[in-house]
């Protein structure tokens, strides 16, 4: 099977379609790109399936030894963008303060480096748009604990 995203006018991905490989010869072929726009109408492009930040994976999760398959640097999930300049699908942007480094949107603050709090009990972070920083609740017992939020420091590396 070959996958393909069907874009508007802006380049986002509307929907991904799956056809036959007998309509495409290879990766990025223009073939199956032709075949989809015929069968569908608008403008297609093929994106790889098991293609997840550049890198290709077999069915089983392991990294593939073939990476010419890793294609688009994404695989294109409906809402992606699909950017010509950088041939590459690109994840809708999770943040306004967020930026787009390298294909990936990145923080204004780096990810928190340590997921363990001072009781040594795993943190789930999250962004926290209108303060601008990182948040996190612990695992406590396996229960996320929603009433404790600690906020990351990136000057000393710890939560508190």
């Amino acid at each position: 099977m070959a996958h393909f995203a069907k874009l508007d006018e802006n380049n986002v991905v509307t929907k991904v379609v799956a056809i036959g490989n007998e309509h495409v010869s290879y990766n990025g072929d223009p073939a199956g790109e032709e075949y989809c726009s015929n069968m569908w109408g608008g403008k297609w492009k093929q994106t790889s399936y098991n293609t997840r930040k550049g890198i290709h994976y077999n069915s089983d999760g392991t990294e593939s030894a073939d990476q010419t398959k890793a294609f688009r640097y994404n695989y294109a999930g409906k809402e992606c963008t699909y950017n010509e300049e950088l041939d590459a699908f690109i994840a809708p942007k999770p943040y306004s303060s967020w930026t787009l480094v390298s294909k990936e949107w990145t923080p204004p603050i780096a990810k928190p480096t340590s997921y363990k709090d001072i009781n040594d009990n795993w943190i789930l972070e999250f962004w926290d748009e209108d303060n601008q920083q990182w948040k996190g609740n612990p695992i406590v017992n396996e229960n996320l604990d929603t009433n404790t939020v600690y906020t990351w420091n990136p000057d000393t590396f710890s939560w508190a």
